[in-house]
This record gives C-alpha cells, sequence and structure tokens, in this order.
C-alpha cells in the first residue's frame, strides 16, 4: 500500500462533568486531541478513531481527513492513500463514506438547473465560477447528451467567487449566464441584490465531505472529485466506474 503525502509548508483538553458522585469517562485520544489543536486553528476535531493504516489515528474534521500517531507528535495533512494492487483511492473511499449522501434528498432548488436533450440523465455538480477545471468539465457536458446538470456555486477559489457566483445566480437567467461565462468567458452583469443560496450550498459541501471543484455526483449516490471526460461520465451514468 502506497500513501502519498502533499505537506503545505506550515504546519480541549479534557472534557470533564457529571454528578458529584462519579465523573464522566475522559474523551478517548484526548491528549491526541489537545497536542494536535493548536495546528489546525479554527478547524475543529469532530473524532479521533483508529485507521486502517497500521499504528496511524484518523482524525475527522470539516476540511478532510488527517493523520497522526498515537501521542500526536506529528500531523499528516493532504493524504492520498493508494492501494497498490487495486490502484483504488482509499482516501477518496473513506470520505465517501463518511460523506454518504442520497441524490434524492438533494436540494435541487439551490443549483442551477441546465437540460441537454429529453433531460433523462441527471447528475448534481458542485462549481465556482474561478475554476478553470470546471470550465474544462462543462465543455465535456457538452458532448453528453440528454442529460440534466444540476448545478451547486460554492465560492471557494479567490476572493471575488462569490460576488461573481451573486451575479450568476441573480441574473434573469441563470443558466444561460453560467454557461455563457464559462465557455465564451462573457462578462457578468452587475450584481444586484437577491437571495442567494449561497451559505447552503457551502454548509452542503462541507456536509458531503468534497475537497475542491469540480465535484460530481450521480443518481446511483456516488460522486467523482475533479474534472472527467465526456467517456467517462458516459461510463458512470451507465453504472461504470
Amino acid at each position: 500500500m502506497f500513501i502519498q503525502l502533499s505537506l503545505p509548508a506550515a504546519l480541549l483538553g479534557l472534557a470533564l462533568g457529571g454528578s458529584a458522585h462519579a465523573a464522566a469517562p475522559a474523551k478517548p485520544y484526548a491528549d491526541v486531541e489537545k497536542a494536535i489543536a493548536p495546528l489546525l486553528g479554527t478547524v475543529p476535531i469532530e473524532r479521533i478513531s483508529p485507521s486502517k493504516f497500521g499504528s496511524l489515528l484518523e482524525v475527522v474534521t470539516p476540511r478532510g481527513l488527517i493523520y497522526t500517531d498515537k501521542t500526536g507528535s506529528f500531523v499528516l495533512f493532504d493524504v492520498t492513500a493508494i492501494d497498490t494492487r487495486t490502484q483504488e483511492n482509499l482516501t477518496e473511499q473513506r470520505n465517501n463514506e463518511l460523506g454518504k449522501f442520497e441524490f434524492a434528498d438533494l436540494p435541487l432548488k439551490d443549483a442551477i438547473k441546465t437540460v441537454r436533450g429529453d433531460g433523462s440523465r441527471v447528475i448534481a455538480t458542485f462549481e465556482d465560477p474561478n475554476c478553470g477545471y470546471c470550465r474544462k468539465l462543462i465543455g465535456e457536458l457538452k458532448k453528453v447528451d440528454n442529460l440534466t446538470v444540476y448545478t451547486f456555486l460554492v465560492p471557494i477559489m479567490a476572493a471575488d467567487s462569490a460576488t461573481k457566483s451573486a451575479a450568476i445566480l441573480c441574473s434573469p437567467d441563470p443558466a444561460k449566464t453560467w454557461v455563457s461565462h464559462m465557455t465564451d468567458n462573457s462578462p457578468l452583469p452587475a450584481a444586484t441584490d437577491c437571495a442567494t443560496p449561497l451559505e447552503r450550498n457551502a454548509a452542503l459541501y462541507r456536509k458531503l465531505r468534497l475537497n475542491g471543484t469540480p465535484a460530481i455526483l450521480f443518481q446511483s449516490n456516488t460522486r467523482t472529485p475533479g474534472y472527467i471526460p465526456a467517456e467517462r461520465i458516459e461510463a458512470r451514468l451507465a453504472g461504470g466506474k
């Protein structure tokens, strides 16, 4: 098994309670949490548990998975673990488990809807107007016929992503504005003051444990992170990988 690491340049004490008669049991790995919490800043630690990678502990946070040892003496950020026998992305599998979803439960009213052909096949995407690979993805989606795409805008790429997203969502025809801006770099209309779902989209993005744009969700309750070409989208729609 091979673990590929990409580390950034910079890298609750015990919760006590209970009655006067009995103290609550110590929080599991509280000492580890105390040791690594300063490195995470304001990012909360949801839980710490044994991982499938030997003696490493898995640390679940809203920003993704982190690994440490049983004393919290080091932290591994941005880890991608690949099974050398099957070539499967074990990190992606684990994130999928933690961010399990039902496509039917997605709040599609908060997404931009575009339809090609009869629209009988349906996907949802999470995208940012400043995302270069999102532009490439739209070009590939144009090659896939009979497709409905629900695009959740999540402004995570740049300082003006939120302003651009609001301008798109508040335009008279968000779908047309979105596609023309991403394919032809058409200028966006001046932003108007309207209610947008951007905060809800951001909360959904975190709940699903997505990490970057684009991300594609399928009706089979599966997902793929990042850009993929049209032929792979077709394969996923047909039930493949």
